[in-house]
């Protein structure tokens, strides 16, 4: 049978690691996908650079959108990265000459998917992104043909691996925020400039993929709550350590009576549960769907040889003759999601303020907690050992709180007629905790 020929547009880490896999599973492929592959055109920016692999019998393009024309090729892998500009232009150019198209762009498919999305049916083609979100995590796949038939009612999951490992150091070592990242980045885990992964939006754009293979919404990153990890501290990790929990920073959507709620934020998982065993840069996805038991994804989240497998994984379903809709279903049967306001979210809260230390406080914050009905797990009232910190020598003490299931805008409320009461001092944190 004819070879199935593929155009590679970004020749980096992901790109050469692709080619070499190709290259090393040559047989391998031929005799799972019923058909040779071969990676017989290349785009990117330099030609002299050495890659590690060898591209001398690959016809070379300087732009991607001329690669993407190509009538010598069947399939058009993206992996330049980017909402919009080349990335974009190639990608309609390879669907709208009737070209397959596989990318690992978690950006593009965010903002553009349903449109691409739609394009891909119009010419019959295939758009495969299995590598945009977790890398090796089979979890597109997993929710979009192996959990076809069942209902799912929440995912989430640590799409993040800075915000991870920062994390986990944080916890481990005492460290504080600042001096974990500057570590992160020591080791190439962070950008020179994070805010992009430690603000949340890196994951907020895999949540809105997920969102729309889960629950038939189009992909909106603006339709996500996004709250970053930079406020988390030392004693935050601490207290929930001691209360049976650790700190992730998890994207989370849901089915709820409101509609389909979708959130980054730092959250709050039972040490025993499967999600707080994964540590460091790795990512996990838990999937909680009707009729069965959660289903936990846990892999490598980046990584050159990691995002290639999964770029395979979708360049040989085309070479077997598979097609899937892009997201699950047609894009006409794709629904609108609305940004979920945050009030309406329940769950229980970490709640931690420094609290004066006078008569009347404690019964002070009591009522205002009581007038907007949250009950409260635990409280915890810690005093410095030794030497009185600064926030003790000023007249507070740290006070810990866990309330039950209550909703955000009871806490807000709250903590709101707390501070004009002048009990507390400074900005309460408050992180969420995922019921398990």
């Amino acid at each position: 049978m004819a070879p199935l020929k593929v155009g590679i547009a970004g020749v980096g880490t992901v790109g050469a690691a692709l080619i070499a896999q190709i290259a090393a599973q040559r047989e391998a492929l031929a005799a799972r996908c019923g058909r040779p592959i071969e990676v017989v055109a290349v785009c990117a920016r330099s030609k002299s650079k050495d890659r590690g692999v060898d591209l001398k019998k690959m016809k070379w393009f300087s732009d991607p959108v001329a690669l993407a024309r190509e009538p010598g090729i069947d399939v058009f892998v993206e992996l330049m990265g980017g909402a919009d500009g080349p990335a974009k232009a190639a990608v309609e150019a390879a669907l709208s000459s009737g070209k397959s198209v596989v990318t690992a762009n978690k950006a593009l498919l965010a903002k553009h998917g349903v449109k691409l999305a739609a394009a891909a049916e119009k010419h019959a083609v295939a758009l495969n992104f299995e590598a945009a979100v977790g890398a090796a995590i089979p979890i597109v796949k997993t929710l979009r043909e192996g959990l076809a038939g069942n209902q799912i009612e929440r995912i989430y999951g640590i799409l993040n691996g800075t915000c991870n490992y920062i994390l986990t150091r944080m916890e481990q070592e005492g460290l504080s925020f600042a001096e974990c990242l500057k570590q992160a980045q020591q080791l190439g885990y962070a950008e020179a400039d994070p805010a992009f992964d430690i603000e949340g939006h890196d994951t907020a754009q895999k949540l809105a993929i997920l969102a729309s293979l889960a629950f038939g919404t189009k992909a909106d990153q603006r339709a996500i709550y996004v709250e970053g990890i930079s406020s988390i501290a030392a004693a935050d990790l601490t207290a929930a350590d001691e209360l049976g929990y650790r700190v992730k920073l998890l994207g989370v959507a849901m089915r709820t009576p409101q509609g389909i709620e979708q959130r980054v934020h730092p959250t709050m998982v039972r040490k025993d549960s499967s999600i707080a065993q994964v540590m460091g840069v790795t990512n996990a996805v838990t999937i909680d769907a009707k009729g069965i038991n959660p289903i936990t994804l846990v892999g490598p989240g980046a990584g050159g040889a990691a995002t290639a497998s999964a770029v395979l994984s979708d360049i040989a379903d085309i070479a077997r003759g598979v097609r899937c809709a892009p997201f699950g279903r047609p894009t006409a049967k794709l629904k609108d999601v609305r940004k979920a306001p945050m009030q309406r979210h329940e769950g229980g809260y970490y709640i931690r303020f420094q609290a004066r230390d006078k008569p009347g406080t404690a019964a002070t914050i009591a009522t205002r907690l009581a007038e907007q009905e949250i009950s409260l797990e635990s409280i915890v009232q810690r005093h410095a050992k030794g030497a009185p910190s600064e926030e003790t020598k000023n007249g507070s003490v740290p006070v810990i709180l866990i309330t039950y299931a209550t909703s955000e805008d009871a806490v807000r409320k709250a903590l709101a007629a707390v501070s004009r009461d002048k009990v507390i001092s400074g900005r309460p944190q408050v992180i969420r905790i995922e019921k398990n």
